[in-house]
């Protein structure tokens, strides 16, 4: 067993590394271990985001995905000049398609206005042809602060400065759980043997819950996957797309709808849908396991979904086996999209925290109190949010109860 260090992070993904980057901010001679499962970071939602910095225009004011997405876009685009990661500030339009999403449009801008947007505008449809000469809709917003940047490029980043400030990265060390030890520490017990610490935060993503549960034994959520699965525009048919292209969301589910995304490396992505994973790591439509399907059939509150939203779900998996359902959505937005302007393209898999009373939480879920926190939900826009997510986290370290 190693002799304690001051704080141990469980999870390489991008949350996990800006908050070993926040700590290290915050106190250069701290003893940070970071300890990742995999063969190296960032190799499950950060590796697979589609590479948007949010606005913040979709989350509910007050909420902390608000608070910490527009801190975080403000942070993050600091961080990418500073450090030389390439980034874009595109723009965006969100485009309603027929009468009844008007109401739903108009409440985004409400929202985005709240959230300290600045440059919102209504579009009509004419302005709308102007921004993206191939999208047709009713009516639209225009979100210029939104951006595209590469995520797996940025945790590089961010891994080599928390290496040179003196960090630790361990990858292929699974973490089976953390307790308590003689009071004052903590014991992390791992495939590696044992880790003592004074803090310890634990960024699992799609393990969050699990781990959490072993110091929670009532927590109210589970982890319940979804992947969504995207084409790609094939390079001939790019120009069909400016720059970011979104539906009005269904405010029932977390999500945002089938839409396009232009990509810093010069791509164009379509997607994606929204289906039950049958694997919490399962980037495939064949991946399978027994355990994480029973996890998640046997939830109460994902019964409960289930049975409310069946008909959506149903939607979602027919999507999944159709290309030409796929298309169809797409045409909602850009009617000359036809199916052979899309080739495959690559899936992930969104960790989303479902309560036992059957509602799919839309705000980031942050369990405990110094020494030990669990970051049980962090879904997007947790990527744009990661810097502010970290610094949050870090200053709760750092303010542990009882200090003035």
């Amino acid at each position: 067993m190693k002799s304690p260090g001051d704080l141990a992070v469980i999870g390489g993904g991008i949350v996990g590394l800006a908050t070993c980057y926040q700590m290290l901010r915050k106190n250069s001679r701290q003893k940070i271990l970071l300890l990742e499962k995999e063969a190296d970071i960032g190799r499950h939602q950060t590796g697979h985001n589609s590479g948007v910095i949010h606005s913040g225009i979709y989350y509910r004011p007050g909420s902390l995905k608000a608070m910490n997405c527009r801190q975080g876009y403000e942070l993050l685009i600091d961080f990418a000049k500073r450090y030389g990661v390439p980034y874009e500030i595109c723009g965006k339009v969100i485009v309603a398609a027929d009468d009844q999403e008007l109401p739903r449009l108009e409440e985004l801008y409400r929202r985005g206005t709240l959230n300290g947007l600045k440059g919102l505008k209504r579009l009509i449809p004419e302005e709308i042809r102007e921004h993206e000469p191939h999208v047709r809709g009713l009516a639209g917003i225009y979100v210029p602060q939104t951006g595209i940047i590469n995520f797996g490029v940025l945790a590089d980043k961010l891994r080599e400065l928390v290496l040179t400030a003196g960090a630790e990265i361990r990858c292929g060390v699974k973490v089976k759980r953390v307790q308590a030890k003689d009071g004052r520490q903590l014991e992390i017990i791992t495939s590696a043997g044992s880790f003592l610490t004074k803090q310890v935060v634990c960024c699992a993503g799609l393990q969050s819950d699990r781990l959490a549960r072993h110091n929670h034994a009532e927590l109210p959520v589970k982890i319940i996957p979804f992947r969504g699965e995207y084409f790609k525009l094939k390079p001939e048919k790019r120009t069909l797309i400016k720059s970011l292209v979104y539906p009005v969301p269904d405010p029932a589910f977390p999500f945002l709808g089938v839409h396009f995304t232009r990509m810093i490396n010069g791509g164009v992505e379509a997607g994606p849908n929204a289906v039950l994973a049958w694997k919490r790591e399962g980037y495939a439509k064949t991946d399978f396991s027994l355990k994480d399907t029973m996890e998640s059939l046997f939830w109460p509150g994902f019964r409960k979904i289930a049975v409310r939203y069946w008909q959506a779900g149903a939607k979602e998996m027919y999507r999944s086996l159709s290309k030409r359902k796929f298309v169809e959505a797409l045409r909602k937005l850009v009617p000359e999209i036809q199916a052979a302007d899309l080739e495959p393209g690559g899936s992930g898999v969104r960790a989303q925290a479902c309560t036992r009373d059957g509602r799919l939480l839309d705000d980031f879920y942050i369990v405990g109190n110094p020494p030990l926190i669990h970051v049980c939900n962090a879904p997007s826009p947790a990527a744009t949010a990661s810097l502010a997510i970290g610094k949050y986290i870090s200053d709760r370290l750092m303010t542990r109860p009882g200090d003035s």
